[in-house]
């Protein structure tokens, strides 16, 4: 009796809208004081996510990503991309595509991306004899493509959560990396291809080497960062945490001293909103990684992989309930909490199924990806509503065709784990 009323009244909080945090304290506090555990394991779990080495990189990243969204690089990044690949069929599209998974992958949100690059492109994609629907699906649905790009908070995020539940082979955030690197291509791919086919006779802009010297002349700064984080990660030189460090140092430097895009008078409030996201996070984390450890008492995994493996005895049956089930929680969740709270439960059941862990992340991020976009209250479509006084319905028509190609492509690389595991089974 007991139990069901505290369950009830976790739901309750939920419905009420308390912070995220809150309720899974609450549910972690329950759990553990019904099990008759000593209450101090929930304090014990969020100091040991203090002493983390790789959960320095979330915050060193994410103010970088914040310093940023507050300049005029996406301005920048869109000119090199337009310079690039304009002339291409469709190849304003493609810029869009492109500039908008870069720009996601560097500052860690969608939602940024909408509203910076979007701002820019949606006028430039009408402009170019794009339709309003197709204009609209893209800066929608685009804004969250680089969350399989080097440096993903998301997927950083991933990779700390699954190293601490500790269930299969163990791996490294660069090689989360590599696994992200071909299925983020292949959706770029799709998505240019079906583009190219509906809308290739769209005009294009003129090559012209006099303007790609210009736009890199002016992005001189901010194009070589891309390349020291990969290189400096891939090559092992860097710890990913030293590479979060050398990032945000190099922002700082070049945003506020050189460039001067950012006044050193605005840095304390980048500096606190950084913080409060970090924050909320790193809170999630801890509380959700305390619930984790009961879980684990309880035997949770093992009863939910007994209770799936009682009626799906198949790893490809398995694989489709997990897409249904994770592109609904990216409908209705933010992307951490889903991650910090379903990680620790999934991943053991996957292991058992025979499901590589790099390749599980792979498969959680591109569904969380599609989500962000997903009917009916997916996050992205309200940013894309608000940001450009559009119904809502009508961008849920415009999504609709960028959500099948990319499902055809999760479909793709949830069934083929040589996509995301190539580089280990070549070597």
């Amino acid at each position: 009796m007991i139990a069901w009323l505290g369950i009830g009244v976790v739901i309750a909080l939920a419905a009420l809208g308390a912070p995220i945090f809150a309720v899974v304290v609450v549910a972690t506090a329950l759990g553990f004081y019904l099990a008759g555990i000593d209450l101090t394991v929930i304090v014990i779990e969020i100091y040991r996510i203090a002493d983390t080495p790789l959960l320095v990189s979330l915050p060193l990243f994410t103010f970088a990503g914040y310093l940023l969204s507050e300049t005029q690089t996406s301005q920048r990044l869109m000119n090199v991309t337009t310079s690039l690949f304009g002339w291409m069929p469709a190849g304003l599209a493609i810029v869009g595509f492109v500039a908008c998974a870069i720009f996601t992958a560097l500052t860690g949100a969608s939602g940024v991306t909408i509203v910076a690059l979007g701002a820019l492109l949606l006028p430039m994609l009408r402009k170019a004899g794009y339709s309003q629907s197709y204009s609209l699906g893209l800066v929608t649905s685009s804004g969250s493509l680089g969350l399989l790009i080097v440096p993903s908070i998301p997927l950083i995020l991933y990779g700390i959560i699954a190293q601490q539940v500790q269930v299969g082979e163990p791996f490294t955030i660069p090689q989360l990396f590599i696994a992200g690197l071909v299925p983020c291509l292949l959706m770029l791919i799709a998505l240019s291809a079906w583009t190219i086919w509906k809308h290739g006779n769209v005009e294009r802009i003129a090559f012209s080497w006099k303007n790609v010297g210009r736009s890199l002349l002016a992005a001189k700064w901010e194009i070589p960062l891309p390349f020291i984080v990969l290189l400096s990660i891939y090559t092992g030189v860097l710890a990913i945490s030293e590479a979060a460090a050398l990032t945000a140092l190099y922002v700082l430097v070049v945003e506020v001293f050189v460039l001067k895009e950012l006044k050193l008078t605005e840095l304390p409030r980048v500096i606190r909103e950084t913080m409060m996201m970090v924050g909320s996070i790193l809170l999630i984390l801890g509380c959700a990684l305390a619930l984790t450890n009961y879980f684990v008492d309880a035997q949770v995994p093992q009863k939910i992989f007994n209770t799936i493996n009682a009626t799906v005895d198949n790893p490809l049956v398995f694989l489709i309930l997990l897409n249904l089930f994770l592109l609904l929680l990216g409908a209705l969740l933010d992307i951490f909490s889903v991650v910090v709270i379903m990680v620790p439960l999934i991943l053991p059941v996957a292991v058992a199924f025979g499901i590589h862990p790099l390749h599980l992340g792979v498969i959680m991020m591109a569904n969380l990806q599609i989500g962000y976009f997903t009917p009916p209250i997916g996050m992205n479509l309200f940013i894309a509503s608000y940001r450009f006084d559009r119904p809502i319905v009508e961008l849920y028509r415009a999504c609709l065709p960028f959500m099948v190609v990319l499902m055809g492509v999760l479909m793709l690389i949830t069934y083929v784990p040589f996509l995301s595991l190539w580089f280990l089974e070549l070597g």
